[in-house]
């Protein structure tokens, strides 16, 4: 009894090689994303002292924030799908900087 062996060659690439974005782009778009953290970072930091006057963040520990940095509007809600929309609501073609209400701010572990 022999086994036939399918000799199939692995497909090596990109599914869609157009959509390839050269280095120098994916550098430009990250350097935007860093950019527009950072102001919605900034934003953050100066509306720390109000939540904590307002005992938002004692209140509302690690809730999501998010801010629209360009009109500095910011929404808040338990989880951050439902403060997206919230901002989406109000801003449907914005982008949003999301933050937790904690002491950094920082949302996830490391």
């Amino acid at each position: 009894m022999t086994q036939q062996q399918s000799k199939r060659q692995a497909r090596r690439g990109r599914i869609f090689p157009e959509l390839t974005i050269s280095p120098e782009e994916q550098a430009r778009q990250e350097s935007e994303r860093k950019v527009f953290h950072q102001k919605g970072r900034v934003i953050f930091e100066r509306l720390q002292p109000e939540l904590i006057e307002n005992h938002l963040i004692e209140n509302h520990y690690n809730w999501f924030i998010v801010i629209e940095p360009n009109t500095e509007d910011y929404f808040v809600a338990q989880d951050s799908m439902t403060a997206l929309n919230k901002a989406l609501e109000k801003h449907p073609q914005a982008r949003f900087a999301t933050f937790r209400l904690n002491e950094t701010g920082v949302c996830g572990r490391i």
